[in-house]
């Protein structure tokens, strides 16, 4: 047997074992019909998934916990999706690349400049039907620390709106109502970092050593030292390193591009579960396309430049076969 169809039967077996736990999880609570289908989908996608998440974390001794984990966070949103929603991936599974189309006209723009808020771009709608956009971005919106935000790119959290513009009620109403005009709402998804003003960061500050394994953590200058032999700067002129220590903590931690914004450690299978997570609630308010931030920095390795490394690439195949499901 080949190394794809021993990893194809090992999906099969564990599919076998884990499916029956999560439907007794969300037992009662599970329209039959809608259940099998997500079933079959479930079925397509997963030996891949598999295979992304067995060549990342497979030398884990718990990865069947973690992949049931994966399974749970992917039926929670699925479960939580709206009808319409559903409506839309029924339609999306018969034109999977609906988004290569001739007819996708795109938009991007800052909502507070452009409208000053998620309630003035609901206002402005019209004028995107009259241009033909079929595909608007909208640049970094979530919420964000006072001060230190990189443009909104230091994300203090994946499920707020940054209250100057708006709500996440508003941008789930905005997403229904450009998709009733043929609008898909494109947004960012920031996955290489967070905030050190998130809640996982603020966690691991306060000494939580569960939350200091979401990062990338250092004692002394040992390792960091060892790693800048080899990788960039980012800004160079503005912040040389990439390390940031943090006196409460007596650590080095890993800042790639500003000390305020921490890399995402994704050789810990819980940061990619939380993350997936965050990235299907988004897609849960009616985002249809992520355009996903900084994919290069995702994965470390010592000796290497730290970027584009296959890991990382690994990473992004398994978060696309999780959003098929």
């Amino acid at each position: 047997m080949n190394d794809v169809a021993l990893t194809n039967a090992r999906a099969e077996v564990a599919i076998k074992r884990l499916l029956p736990r999560i439907e007794a999880r969300f037992a009662g609570t599970i329209d039959e019909g809608e259940w099998q289908n997500f079933v079959a989908r479930v079925r397509q996608y997963f030996p891949a998934l598999f295979a992304h998440l067995q060549t990342l974390y497979g030398h884990h001794y718990d990865f069947f916990y973690h992949l049931e984990s994966v399974l749970y966070v992917l039926t929670e949103m699925w479960h939580d999706r709206s009808g319409e929603l559903k409506a839309l991936d029924a339609l999306r599974q018969h034109d999977a690349e609906w988004y290569l189309s001739h007819r996708m006209i795109g938009a991007m723009c800052y909502v507070d400049l452009f409208a000053g808020g998620l309630a003035g771009l609901q206002e402005r709608l019209p004028y995107f039907t009259e241009l033909g956009i079929t595909y608007l971005h909208l640049m970094p919106l979530f919420a964000v620390p006072k001060g230190d935000s990189d443009g909104g790119y230091a994300v203090k959290s994946y499920r707020e709106v940054n209250p100057e513009l708006g709500t996440m009620e508003e941008l789930a109403e905005l997403a229904g109502k450009l998709r009733r005009r043929g609008i898909s709402l494109v947004i960012d998804f920031i996955g290489n970092h967070t905030s050190d003003e998130h809640e996982w960061a603020q966690r691991a500050i306060a000494g939580d050593a569960e939350y200091q394994e979401y990062y990338r953590m250092f004692p002394d200058r040992g390792l960091p030292d060892a790693y800048e032999r080899s990788i960039g700067e980012v800004f160079p002129d503005e912040r040389p390193g990439c390390f940031t220590y943090n006196n409460r903590m007596k650590k080095w931690v890993w800042t790639t591009f500003y000390n305020y914004q921490w890399d995402l450690n994704y050789e810990n299978p819980v940061v990619f579960t939380r993350m997936l997570g965050e990235m299907l609630f988004l897609a849960n308010q009616g985002v249809e396309v992520l355009r996903l931030d900084a994919l290069a920095f995702l994965w470390k390795r010592l000796g290497t430049t730290c970027q584009n490394l296959p890991e990382a690439h690994t990473v992004i195949r398994a978060l696309r076969a999780a959003a098929r499901i």
